[in-house]
Order: structure tokens, then C-alpha cells, then sequence
């Protein structure tokens, strides 16, 4: 009897152990917490997250999801998903002399290892409890993807001069060695902008956002930079100046709207001239499928009877800066002095008082071009027939583009 005592007390112990694992890796996978509710938006984020071993809840069965995060915890955050990501030779242990003794140090220096944090940035010091900002956390998530590879070091160069889909882009501008990192954050998903058509720069992330980030974080490393269409998107338009042959049947040829990017056209009746930048197109053949990033800028619902009506045309919307010469000028001398498809109409719909884009006016315009006697920078309309799209733009200089069926 005391043999078999011998023998069963470690069987019992093993079973114990065993139970004990089983029944915490259960509890993982299934985490719930009391301020959680079943319709939170993000509770599958959050759950999935924890059981991950990225987040963490707090006591009493709390995971504050509405807490703002901290720099210090969202490095810690990053190095635990980007945990088969392989620290160079030469890392650093001491990033930041305001964390030595601070629980995050180890997590935060692996951050700054992998490319994600620059320590350039915080020249006085981390301080590790202030709440990131968005912009932030995007400059973080971009830098450690352009660490991970070189095609999204390639696609950060490319974004170097894109249009981002932001309100921020027209009021008050993005700052252009901002521009890259937005694009990389938003191009794959990691971060989208707010329903006002913002970015929040300035804004801070709440625990809840940030477990959303993580999973999208945790599915980007695994994929390259050209997997997503809406980055390959932004990149075309930093090079090209026109997202057209992504989006649409319908290409430039041998040209290109970039060759024809910051080129002057004067107006044939000597009233003034225009400057072209940029050409965005959105396919709405689709009407709930609309290809392209840039569709909520320039395409809105009360659009849609307009499209159903009129199928078979793309609308494209060019960005260009109009310099008045006349006296008196007004939209009528714009739209007699432009005979090609540099001319355009004014935009229809509102998106442009959400997104802060200047509209090409159509009332009081001799008063809109006298105060913007040195030049105005606006967007304009056209729709090409699909069926037979030849269009062409000719500039000062002989520099065209030309646009026609692929």
C-alpha cells in the first residue's frame, strides 16, 4: 500500500500541473473582463490580444479600454509583437537615461533595436508615462517596418510626396517628412482616419485602439509591402501624381501626369494661367466596391443617383493652382481660357467643406479670385467616357500627357 502511495502521489502531481496549464491556457483564450461589454467594438481585439500575451488586464477582471496608452507601454507593446524579429549585434542596452529602474526599459531598448523608435527624437529624454500621440505611434509602426525590409524602405521613399486622404493634408498641410510614415500606417491598415474625415495627429490612443493596432501590427510583418493595394496606391501617386492605372481600364501610354506635375498652362485668352499637381481617379462602377483610397475625399452618397444615371464614365478629380492676370477675373475665364482636360467643373457634392480642400467656386467668383489675386490652389472635376476616353493635357513647353484605353 505504501509502494502504490509512492507511485501515485507523482501521478497526481503531474495531473495537478497539467490541469493547472490547461485551465489558465483556457482562461487566456478566453478572457473576459467586466468592463468589456459583449458589443464593444473591440472586444475581439482586446481578447485576443491578452491571450496573445501582448496586453495585459488589470486587477479586479479591468482592462480600462478606454485608458490612454503611454509611450512606455506602447513600446512594450510593439517589442512583444514583433517578438521573431532579430535584434542586430550591436544593440543598444541604454537607449534612454530616464528609464533606468523603470519596468519598461528592456521592452523599450528592444524597440529602439528593431527600428521602431528613434532615439533622435526624444533628445531630452523618453519620459516614458506621457500618452503617445498618433502621429507617434504611426512614426514608430512605419520605422519598424522600413527596419524589417527593404521594399518598405522602397515604399517609404515612394510616399515621399503623395496625397494622404486626410483632412489634415489641406488644413493645415502635412509637413512633407511626415507624409511617409501616415502613408505606411494607413496604406496597411495599422491606423485609418476618424469618420471627419481627420487623422488626429495629436491625438492619443486608448487601450482598446491599440489592441486592434497590435493584431493588424502582428499581420503586416508577416506580409511585404506591395500585398496591400491601398499603400501600392499612395506610392503610385507619389511617383506618378495619378493613382489612374491602379484604379481604372485606362492608362497614360508613354506619358505620364507626372510629366506634366508642376508644369504652367496660360489660358488662350491671355487671362491668366494654371499650374497642374495632381490627378485622382475613382472607379464607381461598383457603387459599394469603389476602387480607391481617395474615394470618401471626392465621392459622396448623394453622388450615387448622378453615377447610376451615367454609367460607363470615371470621374477624376485634378488639383491645380489657378493664377488670375485679368482684371476682374472670375470662373469664366478659366473655364474659356482651358480647352483640353486640364479645364474642369466645380465638385458637386460637399466633401470639400469636410475635408478642407478649396472647390472651384461658382458664385462670387470675381470676388474669390481677387482675394487669391496671387494664386489658388483648388480641385476641379471631369468624367471620362469609358468607352472612348481619349483625352489629352498640353502644357507651356510641349510637355502632354495623354490618357486612352490599356
Amino acid at each position: 500500500m505504501e509502494k502504490l502511495k509512492k507511485i501515485m502521489l507523482p501521478i497526481m502531481s503531474t495531473v495537478v500541473v497539467v490541469s493547472t496549464l490547461i485551465s489558465s491556457q483556457v482562461y487566456a483564450a478566453t478572457t473576459t473582463f467586466k468592463d468589456v461589454q459583449a458589443n464593444h467594438w473591440a472586444k475581439s481585439a482586446i481578447e485576443s490580444a491578452v491571450s496573445k500575451g501582448y496586453f495585459k488586464g488589470y486587477g479586479n477582471g479591468l482592462f480600462k479600454p478606454n485608458a490612454s496608452v503611454t509611450r512606455a507601454e506602447f513600446a512594450s507593446l510593439i517589442s512583444r509583437v514583433a517578438k521573431d524579429m532579430t535584434l542586430p549585434e550591436d544593440a543598444q542596452t541604454d537607449s534612454f537615461k530616464d528609464l533606468n529602474g523603470h519596468w519598461s526599459k528592456a521592452e523599450v531598448d528592444r524597440a529602439v533595436n528593431l527600428g521602431f523608435i528613434n532615439t533622435k527624437d526624444y533628445p531630452n529624454g523618453f519620459k516614458p508615462s506621457t500618452p503617445i500621440t498618433r502621429e507617434e505611434m504611426a512614426k514608430w509602426l512605419s520605422s519598424g517596418l522600413v527596419a524589417s525590409s527593404n521594399e518598405y524602405k522602397t515604399a517609404f521613399a515612394e510616399t515621399k510626396e503623395t496625397l494622404l486622404p486626410v483632412k489634415e493634408s489641406f488644413k493645415p498641410g502635412i509637413a512633407q517628412d511626415k507624409i511617409p510614415y501616415l502613408a505606411l500606417a494607413m496604406g496597411t491598415n495599422l491606423m485609418n482616419g476618424f469618420p471627419d474625415g481627420s487623422f488626429g495627429m495629436d491625438k492619443t490612443t486608448t487601450r482598446a485602439e491599440s489592441s486592434a493596432i497590435l493584431l493588424r501590427l502582428e499581420n503586416v510583418l508577416k506580409k511585404n509591402a506591395a500585398a496591400f493595394d491601398d499603400l501600392n496606391e499612395l506610392r503610385m501617386v507619389g511617383i506618378e501624381k495619378s493613382n489612374l492605372e491602379l484604379v481604372s481600364s485606362l492608362t497614360t501610354g508613354n506619358t505620364s501626369i507626372s510629366d506634366i506635375s508642376g508644369k504652367r498652362k496660360t489660358f488662350r485668352n491671355g487671362s491668366g494661367s494654371l499650374v497642374f499637381h495632381r490627378l485622382i481617379a475613382v472607379d464607381v462602377q461598383e457603387w459599394n466596391k469603389k476602387k480607391s483610397i481617395y474615394a470618401p475625399l471626392f465621392v459622396a452618397a448623394d453622388d450615387k443617383s448622378f453615377y447610376d444615371e451615367m454609367r460607363n464614365v470615371l470621374p477624376v478629380f485634378s488639383e491645380i493652382t489657378i493664377y488670375p492676370k485679368a482684371k476682374d477675373f472670375d470662373v469664366i475665364h478659366y473655364l474659356n481660357g482651358v480647352i483640353d482636360f486640364t479645364g474642369g467643373s466645380k465638385i458637386v457634392n460637399k466633401l470639400h467643406e469636410k475635408y478642407g480642400y478649396i472647390n472651384l467656386p461658382n458664385m462670387n467668383t470675381k470676388q474669390f479670385f481677387k482675394e487669391n489675386n496671387k494664386g489658388v490652389r483648388l480641385w476641379v472635376a471631369n468624367y471620362i467616357d469609358l468607352n472612348n476616353p481619349n483625352s489629352q493635357f498640353d502644357m507651356d513647353g510641349g510637355s502632354f500627357a495623354v490618357i486612352r484605353k490599356k
